[in-house]
């Protein structure tokens, strides 16, 4: 089972995640209303790159809720001359289509063009070249293109995400490609693993290791495998969240008695003692802007989210339907708050429009274990974990819920997932 008591014993139990296990495999499930249908056609001589960048840009689009996939059994590339009453006639409107060319030293040149197929326009392309090992990455750079070019938006489908896994008694602390593939591990431990959270540059994670038999925040850079431990106080030390500058990291400590939040600095000087209630404030969130952390307490008698200045000051609650509301994350536009809440006795995914006084929430899960919303870095879609079939997985959802992929392992179970910013 998932472990939905955590709030009140660390605000954070012991949570598994960790070992090797297969690349994910994607389902996606559901029919939006607003699909743009959008063909992607074979790319001339992507076989010899050992991946298919057409399937990984259609998965990309598809998994984002805002395209369908439609038929693309055709040979064409960047160079062709649509037939455009073809394209029509399939209903698609819109068309990818590239090539991936060998180079003289080794890398491949992924090339594409894409197409207005109910306007007859070209919309332009790029070219790059790719070492042959960043073929993926690059499939997904063509796939944010054509996303951003459609909806005026960033795609985030060259983003990475963090989360845990456990297999057996080991737990590792993984980051992979937004779509779960070409996983690396960032830690293995014989200990929980849990809460990691991604710095503003992308560039490090914080996270609550108990390798020392009690919990401890450390701060990892991704790219180098160096640590720091910067809360390793008195009592439990849990649940960091950066400040937007980097430079600072919201804990939970108890080191004064009670689980309440500090603020901390980057290197883990200056601890400061920012709420001062006699309930366990934990599971704290800064806004997009900076100007409000918000954070799960039981002040009221049962948990549920408050928001407080950034600054310090007095906490308004924000959540009032249900009597278990936990695990805040805010849109980056600073408009919509998800959260995890019992109904009945399920744990759901619920998104409410904090923009729209007296709006109700919405629960987009129809899962009943689910734990640790985080959002893509454009606000789009949604990362969770849940219980399928008796297992730990990770889904994506758009905020509707209409549209859910599910990123499954082979081996081992998957938690805690984090989206991180734009960049590498």
């Amino acid at each position: 089972m998932l472990n939905r008591r955590r709030f009140f014993t660390l605000a954070a139990a012991a949570v598994p995640g960790g070992s090797a296990w297969a690349q994910f495999r994607v389902e996606i499930s559901g029919v939006g209303g607003t699909q743009l249908p959008i063909a992607i056609a074979r790319f001339r001589d992507e076989d010899r790159t050992g991946q298919s960048p057409s399937a990984i840009i259609r998965a990309d689009l598809e998994r984002s809720g805002a395209f369908r996939g439609v038929d693309n059994s055709a040979s064409l590339d960047e160079t062709s001359q649509p037939v455009w009453g073809e394209w029509r006639a399939r209903t698609a409107d819109a068309l990818v289509a590239g090539s991936a060319a060998r180079l003289a030293d080794g890398r491949f040149d992924l090339r594409f063009k894409l197409w207005d197929v109910v306007k007859g326009a070209d919309l332009g392309g790029q070219s790059n070249a790719v070492e042959a090992a960043e073929v993926r990455l690059g499939a997904h750079r063509i796939a944010d293109y054509v996303y951003e070019k459609l909806t005026g938006e960033k795609g985030v489908f060259s983003t990475r995400i963090a989360y845990v896994t456990r297999a057996g008694s080991r737990h590792t602390l993984r980051v992979a490609d937004a779509d779960g593939v070409n996983d690396q591990v960032a830690l293995n431990s014989g200990q929980p693993i849990i809460s990691p959270a991604w710095s503003p540059n992308g560039k490090e994670l914080a996270y609550v290791s108990f390798e020392k038999q009690k919990a401890v925040v450390y701060v990892h850079t991704v790219a180098t495998g160096e640590r720091r431990a910067i809360a390793d106080f008195r009592g439990s030390n849990s649940a960091p969240a950066w400040s937007n500058d980097g430079q600072t990291l919201a804990v939970t400590l108890s080191r004064e008695g009670g689980s309440q939040l500090f603020f901390i600095g980057r290197n883990g000087e200056n601890p400061r003692r920012i709420t001062t209630s006699q309930a366990i404030d934990t599971e704290s969130e800064f806004s997009r802007d900076g100007r409000y952390l918000y954070f799960t307490s039981d002040r009221g008698g049962s948990p549920q989210i408050y928001r407080m200045p950034a600054g310090g000051g007095s906490a308004d609650r924000v959540t009032f339907v249900g009597g278990y509301n936990i695990s805040p994350t805010v849109s980056p536009d600073g408009r919509m708050l998800a959260y995890v809440t019992r109904s009945g006795n399920a744990f759901k995914l619920a998104v409410l429009d904090l923009s729209a006084p007296g709006a109700q929430p919405t629960l987009v899960t129809d899962t009943s274990d689910d734990e640790h919303p985080s959002f893509a870095p454009n606000g789009r879609l949604l990362i969770y974990a849940t219980r399928v079939q008796g297992r730990s997985v990770l889904m994506t959802t758009t905020l509707d819920g209409k549209i859910k992929a599910r990123l499954p392992s082979a081996t081992a179970d998957l938690r805690e997932p984090v989206w991180g910013p734009f960049g590498r």
